[in-house]
Parts: structure tokens; C-alpha cells; sequence
């Protein structure tokens, strides 16, 4: 496969989030990442999905709940919620929570709660 550069505004999936999905960009791409930034009081709601994934706080207070465990996580750390867990965050902060989000799976299988 050739390597190829894809813009982060060509993957806008949501005002807030960007998507690279493996399997909509290559033939064997076993992953999917997720760019988000999110306002204060903003975040992701409670699911869950059927693999391990690891989200890169880049920037900002985030509050993670992963099972019965909220924690508080400061830009600069990762995070890792196992397969089958219900997990969410808020962004906690007062400026822009980012994140980055690593799925091992060439298309996002997420189930909303």
C-alpha cells in the first residue's frame, strides 16, 4: 500500500470529532482513531465496545467513568478501558478537553448505553 496523507478536516465526523476509520482507508488498516475536542461540560456518553480502548488526553480536566470507577485525568496521560466496559468522560476543565482515541478494530463497533 502506498502511504497516503489524509487532511484531519476531510474526517469530520461531528462538529466535535474527527474519524479515521481503517477500513474505509485501506485494505488490512486494523484500526480506528477518534480526534475530539470538547467544551467544558461536554464529553462522551456511557458505552461500550467489544475490544480494549486507549484514549490519549492531550489537553484539558477530563472525568472518566469506566465501570462503577469515575477518575479524574489531567491532559498528558492515557487511559486504557478494557473490552465490554461501559465507559463515558466530561470534560471537567474550565478551557478545551482534546483527546485522541485509539480503537483496535478497522471500523468503530460502539454500543450507546
Amino acid at each position: 500500500m502506498t502511504p497516503r496523507v489524509l487532511p484531519l478536516s476531510d474526517l469530520e465526523k461531528s462538529p466535535t470529532a474527527k474519524l479515521f476509520e481503517g477500513a474505509k482507508h485501506g485494505d488490512g488498516v486494523a484500526a480506528s482513531i477518534f480526534v475530539t475536542n470538547h467544551p467544558p461540560g461536554k464529553g462522551a456518553a456511557l458505552h461500550f465496545h467489544p475490544y480494549t480502548e486507549v484514549f490519549l488526553v492531550l489537553e484539558g480536566d477530563a472525568t472518566f467513568t469506566a465501570g462503577d470507577e469515575r477518575i479524574e485525568v489531567p491532559g498528558g496521560n492515557f487511559v486504557v478501558v478494557p473490552a465490554e466496559t461501559p465507559h463515558g468522560f466530561e470534560n471537567t476543565g474550565s478551557g478545551a478537553l482534546r483527546i485522541v482515541s485509539f480503537h483496535p478494530n478497522p471500523e468503530v463497533v460502539q454500543t450507546w448505553l
